[in-house]
């Protein structure tokens, strides 16, 4: 199955991650300006009224020739906007919505009437089924590595699982930093690539100083994967953890009922920073543009040089 149109013309077949908090409009617009799909979690836009400001504003920045961009949606029941963001996106008519967390149901008809596009997160075979069933347009398989509420599972078996029951659009996220991480990505099955670390080391990213040093600084080593901090297992950097006090390899155990997306939530670890394990192949924070750059020159060069081995071998 190919591609939705508004993806068949991507510069480079990635998808910026929708990064919690660092996701902004000035980060998606370069993303699409630079030719892959930039994205961002609605509850980024706060209060809830700026979510119509957001997207009236990327909107006017981008033009026919730019990539589309897309808007996170947490379905969940403690998500209060839910309801609200979706009458918000519907309006502007937002070309593509990624959903997380739960199966969309509802969701899923409510983008198709307006004629947008719709990917969910899974990280397993089960939680790609029931997305299927409500009628997804696509999966983004977050697999072993990835930054934030990432999976367990090895991106080969997770791709090779879902590619047995599912021939659609498919994008892989798992430690990708590098071009030719893209064209593995490819080679492995999917469609795409799904980035979201190598981008809050960027110019344009809502993300402190100090957390973007933190990324060029650490290594994959400097990651760990706990629930502590939201009831559901993600990838975390050590030591932001440490940085507020608490030991990153004895960090007690958490359950489901912490996960919270409210809009009165608190939340008490809001230093405690995200990462995948790919951190150990970033080195520097430039603008959003140059590292789009950089990963089309990779990919194009990675893709000619695998090209000429087959050719002679």
């Amino acid at each position: 199955m190919a591609l939705p149109p508004i993806l068949q013309k991507l510069a480079l077949p990635v998808i910026g991650a929708p990064l919690f908090i660092v996701s902004n409009p000035e980060l998606v617009i370069a993303q699409c300006r630079g030719g892959i799909v930039g994205a961002f979690p609605a509850l980024n836009a706060r209060p809830k009224e700026e979510l119509d400001v957001w997207l009236t504003r990327i909107q006017a920045a981008l033009g026919p020739e730019d990539a589309p961009f897309a808007v996170n949606q947490i379905v969940h029941s403690s998500n209060d906007r839910l309801e609200h963001d979706l009458e918000v996106c519907a309006r502007h008519r937002v070309p593509m919505i990624i959903t997380s967390l739960r199966a969309p149901g509802e969701v899923v008809k409510a983008v198709h009437g307006w004629g947008g596009v719709i990917f969910h997160d899974v990280t397993n075979l089960r939680h790609a089924e029931k997305a299927l069933e409500a009628g997804v347009d696509g999966l983004i398989l977050v697999a072993a590595g990835a930054g934030g509420h990432a999976g367990t599972l090895s991106p080969f078996a997770l791709v090779a699982e879902v590619r047995r029951i599912w021939d659609g659009p498919i994008a892989l996220s798992g430690s990708i930093t590098q071009g030719r991480q893209i064209l593995a990505a490819q080679a492995m099955g999917a469609d795409l690539a799904y980035m979201g670390t190598r981008f809050i080391a960027t110019a344009e990213a809502n993300a402190a100083e100090r957390y973007k040093a933190m990324i060029v600084e650490s290594s994959a080593a400097d990651i760990v994967y706990t629930p502590y901090f939201s009831g559901v297992h993600g990838n975390y950097l050590k030591p932001s953890i440490a940085a507020q006090g608490l030991d990153p390899d004895a960090l007690p155990e958490a359950d489901k009922t912490k996960m919270s997306f409210g809009t009165n939530r608190v939340r008490p670890w809001k230093d405690i920073w995200g990462a995948g394990q790919g951190v150990g192949s970033i080195a520097d924070a430039p603008p959003a543009a140059q590292v789009i750059a950089r990963l089309r020159r990779e990919y194009l060069a990675a893709r000619e040089a695998l090209t000429a081995g087959a050719t002679h071998a």
